[in-house]
């Protein structure tokens, strides 16, 4: 109950201390995670606070909160959790973040945003009991496990899918396997006859047998986003890339999905898939046409080459697209991308399925928390509605 929580201060609940320096010079490799202001920055091979930890955001990014299972480090630009009293770690990370807007208004610096400890503390709260706390966090903490586990697999969906096309199109494996008498692996007699036994010469070294050399424009044309500055756009269904990528949505689309787009001005060299309709904005270049490529060889053909370095640009970093276009590119025969594409679309159907369920998932972990914190909602209530959104 609501009335069995207490009157106190963070400061009588959790005592903050401030992080520990380490450059980058002075990290090291390992699996220990560097916690900044802006969260995991990097990793080294020596801890220093055990995990479960809370760690805030101190210099530079104030109001941010982050939670780790493990040792780590925590490094100067944070506040970390130094002492939990006795109190549940995963409660307490929660806490902080349903007071993110409140840690961010304590911000004592001038030119580089800073939160000081000593404001912190003194701060009154009211706070459950630890049987509540418990509660609370594994509501809470149910969400946040479904929506790590989904971004586990979509990492694993996006390899499966990046190894399959490395093995048919880069390390030529099937080829290799016809070749040498085998079956290719995991692969039926149906695939198996679209790829030749064969290698012939190339001016990039052996092709498979009956594929051809030629450009990029050969397999897709890329063509310039449009203009749709950020006072136009009204929220809608369609979403908005940008040269970084997703860039909120819009009421209109301008091209049919599937579809691939990269950075064509500011951001260079990162490529997305796009599943549904969408708006490229003009700082992007899209595929306008598949001639000899379909959107998913497209999305990752276009990933391995280093357009980085064809910028451009002086002051803006800017890709021509007509530079892409004329990079020599292998031609598989259509029959193949087609084979791949009907392999790997499920696994990005999946991938998107996984990534709207976690929208949801956090929108209601985002709806939960103040209400749980405040005891509008009752955990017995709140666990519920998390099991009908699972």
């Amino acid at each position: 109950m609501v009335s069995r929580w207490r009157d106190t201060t963070i400061g009588n609940q959790v005592t903050l201390q401030r992080g520990i320096d380490i450059t980058k010079a002075e990290q090291r490799t390992g699996e220990v995670p560097v916690v900044s202001s802006g969260g995991i920055s990097s990793y080294h091979d020596v801890a220093q606070v055990r995990g479960p930890g809370v760690i805030l955001g101190r210099k530079g990014v104030v109001g941010s909160v982050y939670y780790v299972e493990q040792d780590y480090w925590p490094h100067d630009t944070t506040l970390w959790v130094k002492e939990f009293h006795g109190n549940e770690p995963r409660f307490v990370y929660y806490f902080f973040k349903q007071m993110a807007s409140r840690l961010a208004a304590m911000d004592v610096g001038s030119a580089n945003p800073t939160l000081n400890r000593n404001h912190v503390h003194p701060t009154p709260i009211s706070w459950p009991p630890l049987s509540e706390q418990r509660a609370i966090a594994s509501v809470l903490g149910t969400l946040d496990d479904k929506i790590e586990l989904n971004r586990r697999m979509n990492e694993t969906l996006e390899e499966m899918a990046r190894a399959l096309f490395k093995s048919w199109f880069v390390d030529f494996d099937p080829v290799r396997a016809k070749m040498e008498g085998r079956q290719p692996a995991g692969m039926d007699d149906g695939t198996a006859n679209l790829f030749p036994d064969a290698f012939e010469d190339s001016p990039l070294g052996e092709i498979p047998k009956g594929w051809r050399m030629g450009v990029v424009e050969d397999l897709v044309i890329l063509q310039r986003g449009f203009d749709l500055p950020k006072k136009q756009r009204a929220l809608g269904p369609y979403p908005v890339l940008a040269a970084s990528g997703p860039s909120g949505t819009h009421v209109e689309c301008k091209v049919e999905g599937p579809g691939v787009t990269t950075g064509r001005s500011g951001v260079l060299g990162k490529v997305f898939f796009v599943h549904d309709n969408y708006w490229p904005l003009n700082t992007s270049l899209w595929v306008k046409q598949f001639d000899a490529s379909r959107p998913l060889h497209a999305y990752h053909f276009l990933s391995t080459l280093n357009l980085k370095a064809l910028n451009a640009g002086s002051a803006v970093p800017t890709l021509n697209r007509n530079h892409v276009h004329n990079l020599p590119a292998l031609i598989p025969d259509i029959r193949v991308i087609e084979a791949f594409e009907e392999l790997a679309m499920p696994m990005f159907s999946h991938h998107r399925a996984n990534s709207r369920q976690s929208e949801t998932l956090a929108a209601l972990r985002d709806a939960l928390l103040p209400k749980l914190l405040s005891g509008e909602v009752r955990v017995g209530e709140a666990e519920e509605v998390v099991e009908g959104a699972l």
